[in-house]
């Protein structure tokens, strides 16, 4: 059985850029992997990080990045990203969604296995592992499906996944509601060592649901979708994840309660560790009213941009996420990136597809938390780079020597209007468009290599 930080690392090796001498001055580098916040300088050379240290020489040929003003941080790293390829190339391909991760800020992406075939078998890990060395601007890994098809009825062959390097499994988009199905996958992913991921919801909770489930979904006339509905299947998952003494990873945690169910496992030494989206940090459900349609138009005025799974909860549990940020119950933000066509979004609430491209405005939306107050600088760029490259055994997130020189240069105060049309993504299906965020990326480096560049 290989090792997932053996595999992260050989991956990492070969997605080398070998470029020669790069070199970074004067930013205010914050890399909470080593505890680094200083005005310094980094030498990348032959694509891995040299040194870090004030009045590093350039050698010569190197190419030099003055970025005094500018914070210096490891590549973002994202645990949950929709690429959709193959099957739903429409949507989303390892092309586009890596040139948008690129542009976020994001070196280090790991691809969700709800494709079509899905990820369940090694020629598919196989094909994505080599359409991403071939079209993708960032590394790429791999999570495999828990179930065959990711029905729910069959285990995928999990170690096999595993020999083929998938990082971590997930039905995502669906939940593995047999608790026996459940306790078996926990159980072979304790030998291969790669964490389950759940995409916890009670679908008998939620049939016919399309939002929150409060005085907002009343006012509007849609089916309200309980906080319970991730809560019930939480608190089972971790009482499985203890009897198995596996690793359980839950996705997009959206309820103030998932989370005393987390602390509270996490007290008697259960393995369960959880992640939060931007949107779930930042908006609520009071947007789903909105009036994206134009006043002629013949459908509800309900803006199914703000549609996702699991929904949009109230003010009081994005406030809970930015607090499981800042205490350690929540390790990392992920960006549940999911574009969607057109088709998917303009049509009526019910039938719209789920889903937020979020790869590009990320950073902006998270940098609002720090901005108001919620997290300080260095939580956030942990929880976008360190603490989700631990979580999944990746070798990235930090600018340690020997690593891959992945970098992230941005400016914390640049503020800048959302404009879906300009998104390197296919997905334009965003519920900020219009909106001004401060906070963006400025330089993207993937192994030593300049891959997205706004400082002109």
């Amino acid at each position: 059985m290989s090792n997932p930080n053996n595999e992260a690392i050989r991956l990492a090796a070969a997605h080398g850029r070998f470029l020669g001498s790069l070199v970074i001055r004067g930013g205010r580098v914050i890399d909470p992997g080593q505890g680094i916040d200083a005005i310094t300088d980094i030498a990348i050379r032959d694509g891995f990080v040299d040194a870090v240290g004030i009045g590093i020489d350039a050698p010569p040929g190197a190419q030099v990045i003055d970025a005094r003003g500018l914070i210096v941080t490891p590549g973002f790293v994202d645990v949950h990203t929709h690429l959709r390829e193959p099957g739903f190339e429409y949507r989303e391909t390892i092309a586009t969604g890596t040139a948008a991760a690129a542009a976020g800020g994001f070196t280090t992406v790991c691809a969700m296995p709800n494709t079509e075939p899905a990820i369940d078998t090694t020629a598919v890990v196989d094909f994505i592992h080599d359409t991403a060395r071939r079209q993708g601007s960032v590394r790429v890994y791999v999570i495999g499906a828990i179930t065959r098809g990711r029905k729910g009825k069959a285990l995928a062959d999990l170690i096999e996944l595993a020999n083929a390097g998938v990082v971590a499994y997930s039905d995502d988009g669906d939940c593995v509601t047999d608790s026996a199905l459940m306790r078996n996958a926990l159980a072979y992913s304790r030998t291969t060592g790669r964490p389950v991921v759940q995409h916890a919801e009670d679908r008998a909770l939620t049939t016919g649901a399309q939002m929150h489930e409060g005085s907002v979904s009343a006012r509007l006339g849609l089916a309200g979708w309980p906080r319970a509905a991730e809560e019930v299947i939480v608190a089972r998952d971790c009482e499985l994840a203890a009897l198995t003494g596996a690793h359980l990873h839950v996705a997009h945690v959206s309820s103030a309660g998932t989370l005393d169910f987390i602390r509270r496992a996490r007290s008697r030494g259960v393995h369960v560790t959880a992640e939060v989206t931007p949107h779930h940090l930042t908006l609520t459900d009071s947007l789903v009213g909105g009036h994206w349609w134009s006043a002629t138009a013949s459908l509800p005025a309900y803006d199914t941009r703000t549609k996702v799974n699991p929904p949009l909860r109230e003010t009081p549990d994005s406030l809970a996420m930015a607090a499981g940020l800042r205490d350690g119950v929540i390790d990392c933000i992920a960006t549940d990136h999911a574009p969607h066509g057109t088709t998917d979004k303009h049509c009526e609430y019910q039938a719209a597809a789920s889903g937020i491209s979020n790869l590009e405005t990320a950073l902006g939306s998270v940098l609002a938390v720090v901005h108001a107050g919620g997290l300080t600088l260095v939580e956030a760029i942990a929880a976008l780079t360190i603490r989700p490259a631990r979580v999944f055994g990746l070798a990235a997130g930090t600018l340690l020597p020997g690593m891959a020189g992945d970098v992230t240069i941005l400016d914390p105060d640049r503020e800048w209007c959302v404009d879906p049309t300009q998104f390197r993504s296919k997905g334009r299906n965003t519920p900020l468009a219009g909106h001004i965020l401060r906070g963006q990326v400025i330089q993207t480096i993937v192994g030593g290599e300049v891959i997205c560049d706004r400082s002109a």
